[in-house]
């Protein structure tokens, strides 16, 4: 059977920009998605944002709030998640794309030069639109 899975998006903030990667390998691929993956057992939301940051981009953030949550369904790859996205500062660190097997490239955007997109992944469109 199969199961609902818990992600987790990181909005890592930056004078009103938002990071950004471009997917690679994983489902999405070819679109921008914020840095995020699977929340583990015993984990909270923001512990899984703060590291998926530093594992995706090499980032040291903190989180600071919980911004909301998307329901996705992804009927055409037989998985459903539920998307927490979760408020994050940079304490240290340069953002680069740490993890190239899951990333080809990195940006900083407004979410007006977001919404502005034809290529987000979907979470994160459905995000921006709520």
């Amino acid at each position: 059977m199969a199961q609902v899975r818990v992600g987790v998006a990181a909005v890592v903030d930056d004078g009103g920009r938002w990071l950004v990667l471009r997917r690679r390998g994983a489902h999405g691929a070819g679109t921008w998605g914020l840095p995020g993956g699977h929340q583990e057992f015993g984990e909270s939301p923001e512990r899984t944002a703060v590291r998926e940051v530093a594992e995706e981009t090499g980032l040291a953030v903190v989180a600071s709030a919980r911004l909301g949550f998307t329901d996705d369904p992804m009927p055409e790859i037989g998985r459903h998640y539920v998307t927490l996205f979760v408020a994050c500062a940079v304490t240290g660190g340069r953002a680069r794309v740490a993890e190239p097997d899951k990333a080809s490239e990195l940006a900083w955007l407004t979410p007006d030069e977001l919404r502005a997109r034809d290529d987000l992944f979907a979470p994160l469109r459905r995000f921006l639109d709520s």
